[in-house]
C-alpha cells in the first residue's frame, strides 16, 4: 500500500534533465521546483514577514540542489574576511541557510548538515543524534559547493550537494527525512526560523523526530 504524502510536511524536488552549478541562481529550471516557506521560529512562533524565505529543491543525476531566497531587512551578520576554498567552522553563528538531509527515512538520526552564508561560505557535516549526545565528524568531505548574490532587501543562497556525498542516489517517488532552516540577525534579536519547527525549549535544529519529508519527484 501506497502511504498518503502530507503536504503540510513534504517537500518535494523537482528532477530535471541539467546538471546545475551552485551559481546557476538564475537559472529558468528553478521555477519548475515547487516554493517551501519558512515563516516560524523554531519554537512554532511566526517570525516578522521581513525574515521569511523561501526554498527549492531540485534533483539530476549527480546532485541535489537548494535554492533560498530570504527578505533581508536588517543589517547583514557575515564574516568580514569570508573564505570559500574549505568549509568554514561556527558557520552557524552568523546569517545562514542550513538543508539536513537523512537519506535513510528508517534512521532520521543518522543525517547531513550543510549551512551556507551570503558570503557563499559554507559548512559539511555528518552526524548521528544519540538520546543524549551527538556525534559529528567535522571532517566530513561532501564536495558540496556554494553560491550566493547579495540584492536590495534580499539574499539569495543555493548549494549542490552530490548525491556520492550521501552515500546513494535517490530513485523517483523515494522519500528522505530533511529540515530546512535559516538563522539571521544577532544578539537578543536572533532569529532561528525552521520549515519544520522543533519546539525546544531553547533554539536547537538537531532533533531528528521534527524532520519532514523529501520526495523526489521525475
Amino acid at each position: 500500500m501506497v502511504s498518503q504524502i502530507n503536504i503540510e510536511d513534504t517537500i518535494i524536488a523537482t528532477r530535471i534533465s541539467v546538471e546545475l552549478a551552485a551559481a546557476d541562481l538564475d537559472h529558468e529550471v528553478w521555477e519548475s521546483a515547487s516554493a517551501v516557506h519558512l515563516t516560524r521560529y523554531w519554537s512554532g512562533a511566526e517570525a516578522p514577514p521581513e525574515r521569511h524565505a523561501e526554498a527549492r529543491l531540485l534533483w539530476s543525476d549527480a546532485a541535489l540542489h537548494v535554492r533560498f531566497r530570504c527578505r533581508q531587512d536588517e543589517p547583514l551578520i557575515v564574516n568580514p574576511t569570508p573564505q570559500t576554498k574549505m568549509k568554514t567552522m561556527g558557520l552557524w553563528e552568523r546569517d545562514v541557510c542550513e538543508i539536513f538531509v537523512a537519506p535513510e527515512a528508517s534512521a532520521p538520526e543518522r543525517y547531513f548538515e550543510f549551512e551556507a552564508a551570503p558570503t557563499a561560505e559554507w559548512l559539511d557535516l555528518k552526524i548521528r543524534q544519540l538520546p543524549e549526545a551527538r556525534e559529528t565528524d567535522w571532517d566530513y568531505q561532501s564536495g558540496m559547493t556554494a553560491a550566493a548574490r547579495i540584492a536590495d532587501r534580499e539574499i539569495i543562497i543555493a548549494m549542490r550537494i552530490p548525491f556520492t556525498a550521501l552515500g546513494h542516489s535517490p530513485a523517483t517517488n523515494d522519500r528522505w527525512r530533511t529540515n530546512l532552516f535559516r538563522c539571521v540577525g544577532a544578539g537578543d534579536e536572533r532569529g532561528y526560523l525552521a520549515w519544520r519547527p522543533t519546539h525546544t525549549e531553547r533554539p536547537n535544529f538537531h532533533v531528528p523526530q521534527a524532520f519532514g519529508w523529501l520526495t523526489f519527484k521525475g
